[in-house]
């Protein structure tokens, strides 16, 4: 046997259960890359040091879920928004909650924290913006612009821009001081999910549900690039430590963009799923997502991934190459001015001031009631050792100096010239696949080590049960962590899954192996194997058919047609296919639809398919917030005198919309019930059909 032995360019490292109930968000920590707070439907926030399995502190006070957490740039310092429209901001070196904050009247979903961490700035799903002082306790200048809820909010590094990423495709822009908005960018089709600044330059970066990543000349306010090669919506970005690249996270990949001109550089598969936040530390990319309960860690090793170097005059040079500069010594492009605290702390509290004093501003002096708040608010530190060791107050003198992070060690990848036959032995045989770096398997990573098992602290608001994680060490020098997940305890069928529904092992097993311990033919293995495969290839093929026949009618340019041929073919998953397309271009979107697609989505909303009923809450929610206004008004407007027959139309296609509306509001009603990140959604829904029972 021949064994080669190479080192993987990403790998899992760890996969814990983070909360008692589902995980509604999280965020790692951008300076040390090794801190993670999660945020759960148990109204907690959790703690966590990258890696170790156990929660380090538990952060009690929200009575609703929490829907978005920040660390501040020490990471001295988290934030929390939670579904009721509070924030709560707590010190994690001193153990205790600092502020909680009340003004928003829907759900927060998007916070930071301003560079000089005196302000912070929260979004929310009623679209509003709000600057925060959070000395003061108050509200100190609030933004309006966006018709939809604001999902991402980024300041600049001088701290005088805040850039805002809303459901609606736009990007607005405002300046802090003046206080009011500079530009908006509105090439996006979908909503603009995340968004960030360029470290150095006047560049900014955003990424979309419309599967494309965008760059835009903060001098110039135009867009100087756009990919188009992402195979689902971008949910992360960052760009490189030294701003000579941009990296963007989609569905189960990783892309390294260049710009101008436009390039891929590189683009690495990673089994993660729908990532959720990137950071960089020891030229290694950490990153972490999530599903149900569970976290999971994954690593990608940055040097062993394509970069670019210096865009000089169009041209994307291999190796590093010093900008050119003027005479002056600047760059080509305009680099930020970073002030001292002092100054920018003295330029904020004037803008702040005045935003008091202007009709915009909503001062609030602390009551009584936010001080009950803060004292029902505790911090739990359930893992004393891991405390001290990364939130040591910094007026404590240590003796010894702080211990340097390392680069977590990446498993061998193992290539097998000849088949290995494994023979029976007392200890336990693990293996491991190997994704490389196209996504293909590569081989087994096999150990006989004991298998080790670690038991995470988890602090649950009411006694449950808790999954058990699962890991296994191949070796002391280079460990590899794996971990067993926990079946799902609902009824909803995952779009995320990695084992196929309704096949069991034991199908394709010889009755004799159990009972004699014989070895299955050839013939008897393909006959187990090929069960039920004519099946399967004759309603795939009636799929294909299906489809490409609305294809047809919708490459005629009658959209309408289009859907209603899908609709009579009585299959669901064509109706989904559809809606899929139809959900990133609302520009598509019809009153003559809203009537054919209304009756669909109840179907879908009561799907046991978790992507059936994504879709259909994603139609819905499109539906309430472009033609709701219509669909009123129209219903509500005097009846016309003489004849219109244009009129008559609207008003009977509105008024079939609005009785299929209010057939929903009771599925979505009885849904909203339920417990879970499909519960938060159809809560959100319930909300906007409000006006229906009015």
């Amino acid at each position: 046997m021949a064994l080669t032995n190479t080192t993987i360019t990403s790998w899992k490292l760890q996969e814990i259960v983070a909360h008692s109930s589902n995980v509604s968000s999280l965020v790692l920590g951008k300076a040390s890359g090794r801190l993670l707070a999660t945020g759960g439907e148990d109204c907690r926030v959790n703690i966590w040091a990258v890696s170790k399995p156990n929660c380090i502190m538990s952060l009690t006070g929200h009575t609703s879920p929490v829907e978005c957490i920040q660390f501040n740039s020490s990471e001295e310092r988290v934030v929390a928004g939670s579904q009721s429209g509070s924030l709560r901001l707590w010190d994690l070196e001193a153990a205790k909650i600092l502020r909680t904050l009340m003004g928003h009247k829907a759900s927060v979903c998007s916070l930071d924290f301003h560079p000089m961490g005196e302000y912070l700035a929260s979004g929310s799903v009623d679209s509003n913006i709000k600057l925060w002082d959070v000395r003061r306790k108050g509200c100190v200048f609030r933004y309006k612009g966006h018709t939809q809820p604001v999902h991402c909010l980024a300041f600049s590094p001088d701290g005088k821009w805040l850039a805002s990423a809303s459901d609606d495709s736009t990007i607005k822009l405002w300046d802090l001081i003046a206080g009011k908005m500079i530009t908006e960018f509105t090439s996006h089709t979908s909503a603009v999910n995340v968004v960030q600044f360029h470290p150095n330059e006047y560049l900014l970066a955003s990424g979309s549900a419309d599967r494309t990543v965008k760059l835009w000349d903060l001098e110039k306010f135009n867009m100087i690039g756009s990919s188009e090669g992402e195979t689902g919506a971008v949910r992360s970005i960052l760009f490189n430590p030294d701003g000579s690249c941009l990296y963007s996270g989609s569905e189960n990949t990783l892309r390294v963009y260049g710009w101008e001109p436009d390039r891929c550089f590189d683009v690495v598969h990673v089994g993660w799923g729908k990532v959720s936040d990137l950071a960089i530390s020891n030229n290694q990319m950490i990153a972490v997502s999530y599903s149900q309960n569970n976290v999971s860690w994954y690593v990608v090793d940055l040097s062993r991934v394509k970069k670019s170097g210096s865009v000089i005059q169009g041209l994307i040079q291999d190796k590093p190459i010093p900008a050119p500069t003027s005479a002056l010594g600047t760059t080509l492009r305009r680099n930020y001015e970073r002030p001292t605290t002092s100054c920018t702390g003295q330029e904020m509290k004037q803008s702040s001031e005045a935003d008091r004093r202007s009709p915009e501003g909503e001062r609030r002096s602390p009551s009584s009631e936010d001080e009950k708040e803060d004292k029902e608010s505790s911090a739990e530190i359930t893992n004393p050792e891991d405390y001290k060791e990364i939130f040591q107050p910094h007026s404590v003198i240590s003796r010894t100096p702080p211990k340097r992070t390392e680069p977590f060690p990446a498993p061998l990848e193992h290539s097998f010239s000849e088949s290995v036959l494994e023979k029976p032995g007392p200890a336990v045989k693990i293996v491991t696949p190997v994704i490389d770096r196209a996504g293909q398997l590569k081989g087994p990573i096999t150990s006989s080590t004991p298998v080790q098992r670690v038991e995470p602290t988890v602090i649950a608001a009411a006694p449950r049960p808790v999954a058990v994680v699962t890991t296994s060490v191949t070796s002391p020098s280079r460990p590899v962590v794996t971990t067993t997940k926990p079946k799902p305890s609902t009824g909803i069928i995952l779009s995320a899954r990695n084992e196929p529904i309704g096949l069991n092992a034991g199908d394709f097993l010889s009755h004799a192996r159990n009972a004699k311990a014989g070895v299955m033919g050839d013939e008897e293995a393909l006959a187990q194997i090929r069960k039920g495969h004519d099946t399967m290839c004759v309603m795939l093929t009636s799929r294909y058919k299906n489809l490409d026949t609305v294809r047809s009618v919708w490459a005629s340019g009658d959209v309408k047609t289009s859907l209603d041929s899908a609709v009579s073919m009585n299959d669901l998953s064509i109706v989904v296919d559809v809606l899929n397309i139809l959900n990133l271009k609302p520009s598509l979107w019809k009153l003559d639809l809203c009537t054919s697609i209304l009756p669909q989505i109840e179907d879908l909303l009561q799907s046991k398919y978790e992507s059936y009923v994504q879709t259909g809450c994603i139609s819905l929610k499109l539906i309430l917030k472009r033609f709701w206004p219509l669909i009123s008004d129209t219903l509500a407007a005097p009846p016309s005198v003489g004849v219109d027959i244009t009129r008559e139309e609207r008003h009977q296609k509105c008024k079939a919309c609005y009785k299929q509306l209010k057939n929903l509001s009771n599925v979505v009603k009885n849904r909203a019930e339920q417990v879970g990140r499909h519960g938060s959604t159809f809560k959100e829904l319930q909300l906007l059909m409000a006006p229906l029972d009015c």
